[in-house]
Protein backbone atom coordinates (compact mmCIF):
# COMPACT_ATOMS: atom_id res chain seq x y z
CA UNK A 1 0.00 0.00 0.00
CA UNK A 2 1.36 3.40 -0.99
CA UNK A 3 0.29 7.03 -0.67
CA UNK A 4 -0.43 8.30 -4.15
CA UNK A 5 -2.82 11.26 -4.13
CA UNK A 6 -3.55 14.40 -2.11
CA UNK A 7 -6.40 16.89 -2.16
CA UNK A 8 -6.45 19.98 0.08
CA UNK A 9 -9.80 21.56 0.99
CA UNK A 10 -9.95 24.92 2.76
CA UNK A 11 -13.43 25.25 4.24
CA UNK A 12 -14.90 28.21 6.10
CA UNK A 13 -17.39 27.60 8.93
CA UNK A 14 -20.43 29.85 8.59
CA UNK A 15 -20.82 32.78 11.00
CA UNK A 16 -20.22 33.11 13.85
CA UNK A 17 -17.35 30.83 12.89
CA UNK A 18 -16.32 29.24 16.18
CA UNK A 19 -13.16 27.30 15.48
CA UNK A 20 -11.45 29.96 13.39
CA UNK A 21 -11.96 31.56 9.99
CA UNK A 22 -11.16 28.39 8.06
CA UNK A 23 -10.11 24.78 8.45
CA UNK A 24 -7.57 23.04 6.22
CA UNK A 25 -8.65 19.48 5.51
CA UNK A 26 -6.47 16.98 3.66
CA UNK A 27 -7.76 13.97 1.74
CA UNK A 28 -5.07 11.37 1.11
CA UNK A 29 -5.62 8.34 -1.13
CA UNK A 30 -3.62 5.13 -1.48
CA UNK A 31 -2.96 3.02 -4.56
CA UNK A 32 -5.47 0.54 -3.11
CA UNK A 33 -8.21 3.17 -3.08
CA UNK A 34 -8.37 3.78 0.69
CA UNK A 35 -9.04 7.41 1.61
CA UNK A 36 -7.73 9.00 4.80
CA UNK A 37 -8.73 12.38 6.24
CA UNK A 38 -6.58 14.76 8.25
CA UNK A 39 -6.58 18.40 9.30
CA UNK A 40 -3.68 20.84 9.33
CA UNK A 41 -3.89 23.39 12.12
CA UNK A 42 -1.39 26.02 10.98
CA UNK A 43 -2.15 29.71 11.04
CA UNK A 44 1.20 31.42 10.49
CA UNK A 45 0.67 31.88 6.76
CA UNK A 46 -2.41 32.24 4.57
CA UNK A 47 -4.33 29.25 3.20
CA UNK A 48 -3.02 29.57 -0.37
CA UNK A 49 0.58 29.53 0.82
CA UNK A 50 -0.20 26.80 3.36
CA UNK A 51 -1.75 24.63 0.66
CA UNK A 52 1.53 24.86 -1.27
CA UNK A 53 3.47 23.85 1.86
CA UNK A 54 1.19 20.85 2.44
CA UNK A 55 1.61 19.74 -1.17
CA UNK A 56 5.39 20.13 -0.95
CA UNK A 57 5.62 18.13 2.28
CA UNK A 58 3.49 15.37 0.77
CA UNK A 59 5.39 15.25 -2.53
CA UNK A 60 8.82 15.50 -0.92
CA UNK A 61 8.45 13.21 2.07
CA UNK A 62 5.35 11.03 1.71
CA UNK A 63 4.21 10.34 -1.84
CA UNK A 64 4.90 6.71 -2.79
CA UNK A 65 5.57 5.74 0.84
CA UNK A 66 3.75 3.05 2.80
CA UNK A 67 1.43 4.85 5.27
CA UNK A 68 2.73 2.49 7.98
CA UNK A 69 6.10 4.26 7.93
CA UNK A 70 5.00 7.22 10.01
CA UNK A 71 8.24 7.42 12.00
CA UNK A 72 10.30 7.54 8.81
CA UNK A 73 8.10 10.22 7.22
CA UNK A 74 8.18 12.28 10.40
CA UNK A 75 11.97 12.20 10.48
CA UNK A 76 12.11 13.26 6.84
CA UNK A 77 9.86 16.27 7.48
CA UNK A 78 11.53 17.15 10.78
CA UNK A 79 14.99 17.02 9.19
CA UNK A 80 14.01 18.71 5.93
CA UNK A 81 16.48 21.29 4.66
CA UNK A 82 19.20 20.16 7.09
CA UNK A 83 17.21 21.46 10.07
CA UNK A 84 16.20 18.78 12.59
CA UNK A 85 14.39 21.34 14.73
CA UNK A 86 10.74 22.31 15.24
CA UNK A 87 9.21 24.26 12.36
CA UNK A 88 5.63 25.26 13.12
CA UNK A 89 4.52 25.56 9.50
CA UNK A 90 6.17 22.39 8.16
CA UNK A 91 5.03 20.38 11.16
CA UNK A 92 1.53 21.81 10.78
CA UNK A 93 1.48 20.47 7.24
CA UNK A 94 2.91 17.10 8.25
CA UNK A 95 0.57 16.75 11.23
CA UNK A 96 -2.60 16.78 9.13
CA UNK A 97 -1.08 14.37 6.63
CA UNK A 98 0.03 12.08 9.46
CA UNK A 99 -3.49 12.02 10.89
CA UNK A 100 -4.73 10.95 7.44
CA UNK A 101 -2.20 8.08 7.47
CA UNK A 102 -3.65 6.78 10.73
CA UNK A 103 -7.15 7.01 9.26
CA UNK A 104 -5.92 4.92 6.31
CA UNK A 105 -4.22 2.34 8.52
CA UNK A 106 -7.30 1.90 10.68
CA UNK A 107 -9.51 1.44 7.64
CA UNK A 108 -7.05 -1.03 6.09
CA UNK A 109 -7.09 -3.13 9.26
CA UNK A 110 -10.78 -2.58 10.03
CA UNK A 111 -9.86 -1.17 13.44
CA UNK A 112 -10.26 2.23 15.13
CA UNK A 113 -7.07 4.28 15.34
CA UNK A 114 -6.78 3.95 19.12
CA UNK A 115 -6.57 0.16 18.69
CA UNK A 116 -3.32 0.73 16.79
CA UNK A 117 -1.94 2.98 19.54
CA UNK A 118 -1.98 0.44 22.37
CA UNK A 119 -5.69 -0.10 22.61
CA UNK A 120 -8.61 1.55 24.32
CA UNK A 121 -7.63 2.81 27.75
CA UNK A 122 -10.68 5.03 28.29
CA UNK A 123 -14.29 4.13 27.50
CA UNK A 124 -15.31 7.77 27.68
CA UNK A 125 -13.45 11.07 27.70
CA UNK A 126 -14.34 14.13 29.73
CA UNK A 127 -15.10 17.08 27.44
CA UNK A 128 -14.85 20.77 28.08
CA UNK A 129 -16.17 23.73 26.16
CA UNK A 130 -15.30 27.37 25.77
CA UNK A 131 -18.05 29.75 26.80
CA UNK A 132 -19.81 30.86 23.63
CA UNK A 133 -22.77 33.25 23.32
CA UNK A 134 -26.23 31.73 23.38
CA UNK A 135 -28.53 32.64 20.46
CA UNK A 136 -30.20 35.50 22.34
CA UNK A 137 -26.95 37.08 23.52
CA UNK A 138 -25.55 40.28 22.03
CA UNK A 139 -22.09 39.47 20.61
CA UNK A 140 -20.54 42.79 21.55
CA UNK A 141 -21.83 42.64 25.12
CA UNK A 142 -21.09 38.96 25.73
CA UNK A 143 -17.29 39.23 25.99
CA UNK A 144 -17.32 41.82 28.77
CA UNK A 145 -20.35 40.78 30.83
CA UNK A 146 -19.76 38.42 33.79
CA UNK A 147 -23.51 37.96 34.18
CA UNK A 148 -24.03 36.86 30.58
CA UNK A 149 -20.98 34.57 30.80
CA UNK A 150 -22.48 33.00 33.91
CA UNK A 151 -25.73 32.39 32.04
CA UNK A 152 -23.79 30.65 29.26
CA UNK A 153 -21.91 28.61 31.89
CA UNK A 154 -25.17 27.46 33.47
CA UNK A 155 -26.37 26.34 30.05
CA UNK A 156 -23.16 24.33 29.57
CA UNK A 157 -23.59 22.63 32.95
CA UNK A 158 -27.19 21.82 32.10
CA UNK A 159 -25.89 20.02 28.99
CA UNK A 160 -23.58 17.91 31.16
CA UNK A 161 -20.25 19.73 30.92
CA UNK A 162 -18.08 19.59 34.04
CA UNK A 163 -15.46 22.07 32.85
CA UNK A 164 -15.81 25.44 31.09
CA UNK A 165 -13.20 27.80 29.67
CA UNK A 166 -13.26 31.58 29.31
CA UNK A 167 -10.67 34.32 28.77
CA UNK A 168 -11.83 37.81 29.80
CA UNK A 169 -8.36 39.32 30.40
CA UNK A 170 -7.42 40.47 26.85
CA UNK A 171 -5.93 41.88 24.75
CA UNK A 172 -3.79 39.44 22.78
CA UNK A 173 -1.19 41.72 21.27
CA UNK A 174 1.76 41.03 19.00
CA UNK A 175 3.81 43.29 21.29
CA UNK A 176 4.33 40.33 23.63
CA UNK A 177 3.80 40.01 27.34
CA UNK A 178 2.40 43.06 29.12
CA UNK A 179 1.29 44.06 32.59
CA UNK A 180 -2.50 43.70 32.78
CA UNK A 181 -4.60 46.77 33.35
CA UNK A 182 -6.21 46.92 36.78
CA UNK A 183 -9.55 46.92 34.97
CA UNK A 184 -8.59 43.64 33.27
CA UNK A 185 -7.78 42.08 36.63
CA UNK A 186 -11.06 43.34 38.08
CA UNK A 187 -13.03 42.01 35.12
CA UNK A 188 -11.29 38.62 35.34
CA UNK A 189 -12.15 38.36 39.03
CA UNK A 190 -15.74 39.37 38.29
CA UNK A 191 -16.05 36.65 35.64
CA UNK A 192 -14.68 34.01 38.01
CA UNK A 193 -16.94 35.15 40.83
CA UNK A 194 -20.07 35.20 38.67
CA UNK A 195 -19.41 31.85 37.03
CA UNK A 196 -18.35 30.12 40.26
CA UNK A 197 -21.39 31.58 41.98
CA UNK A 198 -23.62 30.13 39.27
CA UNK A 199 -22.11 26.65 38.73
CA UNK A 200 -20.81 26.04 42.27
CA UNK A 201 -18.82 22.82 42.36
CA UNK A 202 -20.61 21.29 39.37
CA UNK A 203 -17.93 22.47 36.95
CA UNK A 204 -14.26 23.37 36.93
CA UNK A 205 -13.27 26.83 35.75
CA UNK A 206 -10.56 26.92 33.07
CA UNK A 207 -9.01 30.37 32.86
CA UNK A 208 -7.54 31.13 29.45
CA UNK A 209 -4.96 33.85 28.81
CA UNK A 210 -3.06 32.72 25.69
CA UNK A 211 0.32 34.21 26.50
CA UNK A 212 -0.40 37.91 26.77
CA UNK A 213 1.24 38.80 30.09
CA UNK A 214 4.67 39.58 31.44
CA UNK A 215 5.91 37.25 34.16
CA UNK A 216 5.11 39.75 36.92
CA UNK A 217 1.75 40.55 35.33
CA UNK A 218 0.80 36.88 35.09
CA UNK A 219 1.66 36.34 38.76
CA UNK A 220 -0.32 39.41 39.77
CA UNK A 221 -3.41 38.24 37.86
CA UNK A 222 -3.03 34.63 39.01
CA UNK A 223 -2.95 35.65 42.66
CA UNK A 224 -6.20 37.55 42.18
CA UNK A 225 -7.86 34.45 40.69
CA UNK A 226 -6.74 31.95 43.33
CA UNK A 227 -9.82 32.31 45.61
CA UNK A 228 -11.99 30.84 42.81
CA UNK A 229 -9.85 27.69 42.43
CA UNK A 230 -9.58 27.44 38.62
CA UNK A 231 -8.47 24.04 37.39
CA UNK A 232 -5.93 25.72 35.15
CA UNK A 233 -4.30 29.01 34.19
CA UNK A 234 -3.70 28.67 30.47
CA UNK A 235 -0.48 29.91 28.84
CA UNK A 236 -0.09 32.94 31.15
CA UNK A 237 2.99 34.27 29.32
CA UNK A 238 4.21 33.88 25.71
CA UNK A 239 5.02 30.22 25.04
CA UNK A 240 8.62 30.77 23.95
CA UNK A 241 10.04 31.40 27.44
CA UNK A 242 9.77 28.22 29.45
CA UNK A 243 11.94 29.41 32.34
CA UNK A 244 9.73 32.44 32.94
CA UNK A 245 6.58 30.32 32.76
CA UNK A 246 8.11 28.09 35.44
CA UNK A 247 8.41 31.19 37.66
CA UNK A 248 4.69 31.77 37.27
CA UNK A 249 3.98 28.11 38.07
CA UNK A 250 6.01 28.42 41.26
CA UNK A 251 4.32 31.62 42.37
CA UNK A 252 0.62 30.75 42.00
CA UNK A 253 -1.41 27.82 43.27
CA UNK A 254 -3.38 27.36 40.03
CA UNK A 255 -2.05 24.58 37.77
CA UNK A 256 -0.45 25.94 34.58
CA UNK A 257 -1.55 24.61 31.19
CA UNK A 258 0.21 25.22 27.89
CA UNK A 259 0.85 23.69 24.49
CA UNK A 260 -1.53 24.84 21.77
CA UNK A 261 1.28 26.78 20.06
CA UNK A 262 4.00 24.18 20.58
CA UNK A 263 5.13 21.54 18.13
CA UNK A 264 6.96 18.21 18.60
CA UNK A 265 8.47 16.64 21.69
CA UNK A 266 11.44 19.01 21.34
CA UNK A 267 9.22 21.88 22.53
CA UNK A 268 7.10 19.95 25.03
CA UNK A 269 10.03 18.29 26.84
CA UNK A 270 11.49 21.54 28.28
CA UNK A 271 8.05 22.45 29.65
CA UNK A 272 7.98 19.19 31.60
CA UNK A 273 11.63 19.35 32.72
CA UNK A 274 11.31 22.87 34.07
CA UNK A 275 7.99 22.35 35.82
CA UNK A 276 6.50 25.19 33.76
CA UNK A 277 3.22 23.32 33.32
CA UNK A 278 1.53 20.15 34.54
CA UNK A 279 -1.20 20.15 31.88
CA UNK A 280 -0.21 19.88 28.21
CA UNK A 281 -2.58 21.08 25.48
CA UNK A 282 -1.30 19.94 22.09
CA UNK A 283 -3.21 20.78 18.92
CA UNK A 284 -2.71 17.53 17.05
CA UNK A 285 -2.98 19.18 13.65
CA UNK A 286 0.06 21.31 14.50
CA UNK A 287 2.08 19.47 17.13
CA UNK A 288 3.44 16.66 14.95
CA UNK A 289 0.46 14.36 14.68
CA UNK A 290 -0.93 11.48 16.68
CA UNK A 291 2.24 9.40 17.02
CA UNK A 292 4.40 12.32 18.13
CA UNK A 293 1.86 13.31 20.77
CA UNK A 294 1.60 9.72 21.97
CA UNK A 295 5.31 10.09 22.76
CA UNK A 296 4.71 13.39 24.54
CA UNK A 297 1.92 11.78 26.58
CA UNK A 298 4.39 9.09 27.65
CA UNK A 299 6.92 11.73 28.67
CA UNK A 300 4.20 13.54 30.60
CA UNK A 301 3.46 10.36 32.57
CA UNK A 302 7.00 10.42 33.95
CA UNK A 303 6.42 13.93 35.28
CA UNK A 304 2.95 13.10 36.65
CA UNK A 305 1.49 15.56 34.13
CA UNK A 306 -1.76 15.24 32.20
CA UNK A 307 -2.90 15.82 28.62
CA UNK A 308 -5.81 18.04 27.54
CA UNK A 309 -5.79 18.25 23.71
CA UNK A 310 -6.65 21.69 22.38
CA UNK A 311 -9.25 22.45 19.71
CA UNK A 312 -9.81 25.65 17.85
CA UNK A 313 -10.25 24.05 14.47
CA UNK A 314 -12.55 21.58 12.75
CA UNK A 315 -13.91 18.15 13.66
CA UNK A 316 -11.22 16.12 11.88
CA UNK A 317 -8.55 17.36 14.28
CA UNK A 318 -11.06 16.75 17.07
CA UNK A 319 -11.40 13.11 15.99
CA UNK A 320 -7.61 12.72 16.16
CA UNK A 321 -7.65 14.22 19.67
CA UNK A 322 -10.31 11.72 20.73
CA UNK A 323 -8.31 8.70 19.53
CA UNK A 324 -5.17 9.88 21.32
CA UNK A 325 -7.22 10.52 24.46
CA UNK A 326 -8.78 7.06 24.28
CA UNK A 327 -5.34 5.42 24.24
CA UNK A 328 -3.49 7.13 27.10
CA UNK A 329 -3.78 6.81 30.89
CA UNK A 330 -3.03 10.47 31.69
CA UNK A 331 -5.84 12.17 29.81
CA UNK A 332 -7.47 15.01 31.72
CA UNK A 333 -10.06 16.14 29.18
CA UNK A 334 -10.57 17.18 25.56
CA UNK A 335 -11.75 20.52 24.23
CA UNK A 336 -14.81 20.45 22.01
CA UNK A 337 -16.77 22.89 19.86
CA UNK A 338 -20.46 22.22 19.37
CA UNK A 339 -21.79 23.92 16.26
CA UNK A 340 -24.08 22.62 13.55
CA UNK A 341 -21.27 22.89 11.01
CA UNK A 342 -18.85 20.87 13.15
CA UNK A 343 -21.49 18.19 13.56
CA UNK A 344 -22.64 18.17 9.93
CA UNK A 345 -19.12 18.05 8.52
CA UNK A 346 -18.60 14.61 10.07
CA UNK A 347 -22.28 13.66 9.87
CA UNK A 348 -22.66 13.36 13.63
CA UNK A 349 -20.26 10.41 13.83
CA UNK A 350 -18.66 11.70 17.06
CA UNK A 351 -20.61 13.78 19.56
CA UNK A 352 -20.52 14.97 23.16
CA UNK A 353 -23.23 13.38 25.27
CA UNK A 354 -23.82 14.50 28.85
CA UNK A 355 -20.39 16.12 28.94
CA UNK A 356 -18.43 13.10 27.73
CA UNK A 357 -17.16 11.73 24.41
CA UNK A 358 -17.43 8.04 23.59
CA UNK A 359 -14.60 7.00 21.25
CA UNK A 360 -15.95 5.54 18.00
CA UNK A 361 -15.58 1.83 17.34
CA UNK A 362 -15.67 2.13 13.56
CA UNK A 363 -12.47 1.84 11.48
CA UNK A 364 -9.91 4.61 11.21
CA UNK A 365 -10.84 7.92 12.80
CA UNK A 366 -14.44 6.73 12.82
CA UNK A 367 -15.77 9.79 11.03
CA UNK A 368 -17.77 10.21 7.84
CA UNK A 369 -16.59 13.46 6.25
CA UNK A 370 -19.16 15.34 4.17
CA UNK A 371 -16.82 16.35 1.38
CA UNK A 372 -19.53 18.14 -0.57
CA UNK A 373 -20.38 20.30 2.43
CA UNK A 374 -16.72 21.18 2.95
CA UNK A 375 -16.31 22.21 -0.69
CA UNK A 376 -19.55 24.19 -0.63
CA UNK A 377 -18.05 26.59 1.95
CA UNK A 378 -14.67 27.67 0.51
CA UNK A 379 -12.67 30.35 2.27
CA UNK A 380 -12.26 33.38 -0.01
CA UNK A 381 -10.85 35.98 2.39
CA UNK A 382 -7.28 37.10 3.00
CA UNK A 383 -7.08 36.87 6.79
CA UNK A 384 -5.23 34.25 8.79
CA UNK A 385 -7.03 31.55 10.76
CA UNK A 386 -6.35 33.57 13.94
CA UNK A 387 -4.79 36.99 14.30
CA UNK A 388 -3.32 39.12 17.06
CA UNK A 389 -3.92 42.85 17.37
CA UNK A 390 -1.20 45.46 17.00
CA UNK A 391 -2.63 47.93 19.51
CA UNK A 392 -1.15 47.81 23.02
CA UNK A 393 -3.09 47.20 26.19
CA UNK A 394 -5.44 50.13 26.87
CA UNK A 395 -4.94 51.23 30.48
CA UNK A 396 -7.48 54.06 30.21
CA UNK A 397 -10.55 52.75 28.40
CA UNK A 398 -10.23 49.04 29.15
CA UNK A 399 -9.98 46.12 26.75
CA UNK A 400 -12.70 44.01 25.16
CA UNK A 401 -11.36 40.79 23.69
CA UNK A 402 -13.66 39.13 21.14
CA UNK A 403 -11.63 36.12 20.07
CA UNK A 404 -8.84 35.79 17.52
CA UNK A 405 -11.32 35.69 14.66
CA UNK A 406 -14.25 37.90 15.70
CA UNK A 407 -17.48 37.67 13.77
CA UNK A 408 -17.85 40.32 11.05
CA UNK A 409 -20.20 43.22 11.66
CA UNK A 410 -22.24 45.32 9.27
Amino acid sequence: MKLVDLDVIVTAPPAPGWGGRYWILVKVTTNTGIVGWGECYASTIGPVAMTAVIEDVFDRHMRGENPENIELMFRRAYSSGFTQRPDLTVMGAFSGLEIACWDILGKARDRPVYALLGGRMNDRIRAYTYLYPLPHHDLAEFWSSPEIAAESAAHCVARGFTAIKFDPAGPYTLRGGHMPAMSDISQSVAFCAAIRGTVGDKADLLFGTHGQFSTAGAIRLGKALEPYAPLWYEEPIPPDNVAEMAKVAGAVSIPIATGERLTTKAEFAPVLRSGAATILQPALGRAGGIWEMKKVAAMAEVYNAQMAPHLYAGPVEWAANVHLAASIPNILMCETIETDFHDQLIKGTIRVEDGYITPPQTPGLGIDVDEDLARAHPYTGDHLHLEMREDPCDYTNGNNFEGGAPAPRD
